[in-house]
């Protein structure tokens, strides 16, 4: 990483609480040497992995034995292990707002995504709803009232230019004071930034290096989808290669809803897979430095997703 997005990064991380301690402490198995355990309290990194077959399904049943996680290129002992579907998940959902949205079906798929985002969550779960144009604005702080956030976008009003990099950071640092074990931000937009001053590659620098994961549900028509998948597939510069690439690095995931099918299936299966997700726990690199996390299992038919680095030191 280039030695700009490093000091970036540095300024960043010295203001953002990890908030990963509490939760690291009750990860590590118990030892009889204070010392190492007051160690893993303060220098674990947490890492939510989703592991699937090719066929798409949840390979259930990991243990520590079938994980690798390198960092930097370096084998590294995994401290716990731990996929509990009956887990707390707290979600961030992030809703565009911006003038690019003023197309009607893509404001009602939205909704639609939205309330079935909803529908998957159960008693003990929370959630946080913010909009976006080129500022971030805070309709519902985090709760566990989930009957409070129904109806919460239907006062839908678009306008101004759209700040979804600045606005995805934002949320970032605010998610990783929370205590769940697993979290994510969920984005429903367009997919078309026009006006942040955080570039997607330092978006998901941050997001990555706090352990969330960002989940991108693009609500266009299915012309537009086509064109963006497209070109998220190819290797040139562009917005939606952007937002891959924001998603998949942070461990999340760039998908599309252009009907309302599709967008009830899509929030379905993104919870469902926030659910599903193993949470390991390494112990941090004292060098205060960007270092790069690469997860696998040893299954030949695996697939992983999770974060892509974390800032040592």
């Amino acid at each position: 990483m280039a030695r700009a997005f490093r000091t970036f990064l540095t300024a960043i991380l010295i203001l953002t609480p990890i908030g990963l301690a509490a939760q690291s402490a009750q990860s590590v198995p118990p030892s009889g040497e204070s010392q190492k355990l007051f160690r893993s309290s303060v220098d674990l990194v947490s890492i939510q992995a989703s592991v699937r077959d090719k066929k798409g399904r949840p390979m259930k049943g990991l243990r520590p034995v079938d994980f690798e996680v390198r960092d930097n290129g370096q084998v590294r002992p995994i401290l716990s292990l731990r996929a509990d579907l009956r887990s707390p998940v707290s979600l961030a959902i992030l809703v565009d707002m911006s003038g690019s949205m003023s197309i009607a079906a893509k404001i009602d798929m939205a909704r639609q995504a939205y309330d079935s985002i909803l529908s998957q969550l159960r008693t003990g779960d929370e959630v946080a709803l913010f909009a976006f144009d080129s500022a971030l604005h805070v309709r519902q702080e985090f709760t566990s009232d989930l009957p409070k956030l129904r109806g919460a976008l239907d006062n839908f009003e678009v306008f101004g230019s759209t700040s979804l990099y600045d606005a995805t950071a934002e949320t970032a640092r605010t998610l990783a004071a929370r205590s769940a074990t697993h979290k994510a931000i969920i984005v429903l937009t367009d997919g078309i930034d026009t006006s942040s001053q955080m570039t997607a590659s330092e978006v998901s620098g941050l997001a990555s290096s706090i352990d969330v994961p960002v989940y991108i549900v693009a609500t266009v028509p299915s012309v537009d989808s086509r064109s963006m998948m497209e070109a998220a597939g190819r290797s040139t510069p562009s917005e939606a290669a952007d937002l891959r690439d924001l998603a998949e690095w942070t461990g999340g995931q760039l998908v599309f809803a252009s009907t309302f099918t599709e967008t009830v299936v899509v929030a379905s299966s993104l919870v469902g897979e926030l659910r599903q997700q193993y949470v390991l726990a390494i112990e941090a690199a004292d060098a205060p430095e960007w270092r790069r996390l690469d997860i696998r299992v040893k299954h030949p038919s695996a697939v992983v997703k999770a974060r892509s680095g974390y800032f040592g030191g």
